[in-house]
């Protein structure tokens, strides 16, 4: 496996796994990490078992199970399965830690020479997910402890 060195050296080129190891503290084990990639809260979003995510709002309680059957593609040491347009029989359960709102965003309106101007501010709804395990043709794929 070849893995482009990062733009910090001198001069581009190629390093082997051992070298990235040494370098950066890449290894095999951690390059080839089973992800899904699923459809909730109306976005698209990549996601791997043992990381949380924030999702937009979603209509449950917090620290209540969900699972989410829109699996768009899965990837598991090399093994991909690509549906079409969802994977059949892949799920990925997960737990709300919490809702929360996101961080403001400034929506400022001007019009010059008119002394018109409008200040709006905007928080988005979030939902915090920890992604428990992905399930694919029966076969659980859980977070490494």
């Amino acid at each position: 496996m070849v893995i482009r060195a990062n733009a910090r050296l001198r001069f581009r080129r190629y390093l082997t796994t051992k070298e990235a190891t040494y370098l950066y503290g890449y290894s095999r084990e951690k390059l080839t990490m089973a992800y899904a990639i699923i459809a909730a809260g109306g976005t698209q979003l990549r996601v791997e078992p043992g990381r949380f995510y924030d999702i937009n709002r979603l209509p449950v309680e917090a620290e209540e199970k969900i699972t989410i059957d829109n699996v768009l593609m899965v990837e598991n040491d090399g093994d991909i399965s690509v549906g079409q347009p969802l994977v059949s029989g892949a799920t990925v359960s997960g737990t709300v830690v919490r809702h929360m709102r996101g961080k403001k965003v400034i929506v400022y309106k001007m019009k010059p020479k008119k002394k018109t101007r409008k200040k709006r501010g905007h928080r988005q709804e979030l939902t915090r997910v920890m992604i428990d395990s992905i399930t694919v043709g029966g076969k659980t794929i859980e977070a490494d402890s």
